[in-house]
């Protein structure tokens, strides 16, 4: 805690995994409450399987596409931007748009896959509550509220917990690959810095103490999210 650079590294590591699980918690749901409403067994399939098969892209792959497609000479967001008049914008060298663009292919990533968990804790919901919730006048989104959305809130509760206590261990594949010294002051984590100090510049003995450090930060994390779910409600990990 001494380092001078503890608290921006502190600090980015925890906004990145703060912002993961704010945005990319909720998506797996919506996803899944949508696909649930689906009538078209086809398109519901299809939709599952182009929705999931980017979890199984390498990390490399991804950061290249990424780094591809945001590039300000032949990426296609920034042709799209010329298309409309306006200047390209390096997106990669802006260090306030680092996070965006790293949440938002942590969702496009693993979307698909977080959302078989609740389209699995979707198949135990009994039939008949839907059909009572029917016979008393409750419309599709009644339903959706009061039916579906209890019936999987154990799933819910026990997936939010866990992704409570990663919110420090971000993936460092990911940042390493996308990140670089000119978005340093937002993208640096503690997973980058273990690396330099750890690997590149072989201090090994501070490195383990520094993952040691996150590791019961996110113990006090996890056990802190399990016994507030225990208080409000009636369900947590133990």
């Amino acid at each position: 805690m001494s380092n001078p650079d503890f608290f921006k590294l502190l600090r980015n590591t925890f906004l990145l995994g703060l912002y993961k699980l704010v945005f990319g918690f909720p998506a797996p749901i919506v996803l899944a409450l949508m696909l649930h409403e689906l009538k078209n067994a086809v398109f519901k399939r299809f939709v599952q399987t182009v929705s999931y098969l980017p979890h199984f892209i390498s990390n490399v792959i991804v950061a290249s596409m990424v780094i591809m497609f945001l590039s300000p000479t032949g990426g296609v967001i920034n042709h799209w931007i010329r298309a409309l008049g306006f200047e390209p914008v390096n997106f990669m060298m802006e260090p306030g748009m680092f996070r965006s663009i790293y949440v938002l292919s942590e969702i496009w990533q693993h979307i698909g896959w977080e959302t078989i968990i609740y389209l699995a804790a979707l198949t135990s919901v009994d039939p008949g509550l839907y059909e009572a919730a029917g016979i008393d006048g409750a419309g599709r989104w009644s339903k959706m509220w009061h039916v579906t959305l209890p019936g999987i809130a154990p799933a819910i509760v026990i997936v939010f917990i866990l992704n409570v206590g990663k919110v420090l261990e971000i993936g460092f594949e990911k940042v390493f690959l996308m990140y670089n010294p000119a978005v340093y002051e937002t993208a640096d984590i503690i997973g980058t810095y273990v690396y330099r100090v750890g690997l590149v510049q072989g201090n090994f003995s501070y490195a383990s103490a520094i993952d040691l450090f996150m590791g019961v930060i996110s113990l006090i994390f996890i056990c802190s999210a399990n016994y507030i779910s225990r208080k409000i409600s009636e369900h947590s990990l133990w």
